[in-house]
């Protein structure tokens, strides 16, 4: 078997793989939602901005009805989705001139978000450009003052060194986007029933400690970067969804996915309205 265990996220958000995966030249893929977008929208559903708050919703989500309707959406189009939607961890903002404590320290900031329209709209939303970029080229990019800053889950600024080339931190958990866990649905239709039992109990397994293991990470990880030399804040929430209703952002992206798909992230999410 050809498994890839790098997330696509942090390899640029080339969704190569994926279509190597539909094919079924490579059988396993662990990528994010906002990469699976590309071929099922419905899967960034997770990453509307301001929409989660914090864990024990977001799971109750994805195991619930929310990520039953998105794994049906990931099965029509050749993919299989395993049940347990692994972590990435909550998205934060990072800077080098100033912290961001409420929307407008966003305005006129050129700050790097993946490939996807539902986040760049975000950050326009609040008066920022956003800089589609691969991931890649970022750290580079921030040291040379190309952009003024980034957004990504801690574990991705602790590990990539962006507090080298980034000053603050803003706890801002704008957007939450999982792991998705996908296989070939040619090869997975061609395994018995025993062989997809068994893949599947492990891999689910797996799925819930990496959660457990990733939300410690992300608990330890603000005092760690203090500790690097990044200052370190907690904006409030609210007035950045209130941003964000006023801009029409959420009326625009409930029309996007539909009632019935919006209707079943607003379940589960506060302040969408």
């Amino acid at each position: 078997m050809q498994i890839s265990l790098f997330p696509s996220s942090t390899l640029g958000g080339d969704s190569s793989r994926l279509s190597q995966v539909r094919s079924g030249a490579l059988e396993f893929e662990v990528t994010s939602g906002a990469i699976v977008s590309a071929y099922v929208p419905p899967s960034a559903l997770s990453g509307v901005a301001f929409a989660f708050g914090e864990y024990p919703t977001v799971w109750r989500a994805m195991d619930g009805e929310l990520g039953a309707y998105i794994r049906w959406a990931i099965e029509t189009v050749g993919f299989h989705p395993f049940a347990r939607v692994w972590g990435n961890g909550f998205r934060q903002i990072t800077t080098t001139a100033h912290p961001i404590n409420e929307p407008s320290d966003l305005a006129g900031m050129k700050i790097r978000v993946p490939k996807s329209r539902l986040w760049a709209e975000t950050f326009s939303a609040f008066g920022a450009a956003p800089a589609p970029l691969n991931f890649v080229a970022v750290y580079e990019a921030l040291r040379d003052k190309a952009i003024d800053g980034q957004e990504n889950p801690l574990a991705v600024v602790e590990t990539s060194r962006l507090f080298e080339v980034q000053k603050y931190c803003a706890i801002t958990n704008h957007a939450w986007d999982g792991l998705w866990v996908l296989c070939s649905q040619s090869l997975w239709n061609r395994l018995s029933r025993s062989l997809q039992e068994i893949i599947a109990r492990n891999f689910d397994a797996a799925g819930l400690s990496q959660r457990k293991e990733v939300a410690r990470l992300n608990k330890a990880l603000p005092r760690l970067l203090e500790a690097k030399g990044m200052v370190v804040n907690t904006p409030a929430m609210e007035p950045f969804r209130r941003k964000l209703r006023g801009a029409g952002f959420y009326d625009a992206w409930r029309e996007t996915y539909g009632d019935k798909a919006w209707s079943l992230l607003a379940r589960y999410a506060d302040g969408l309205a």
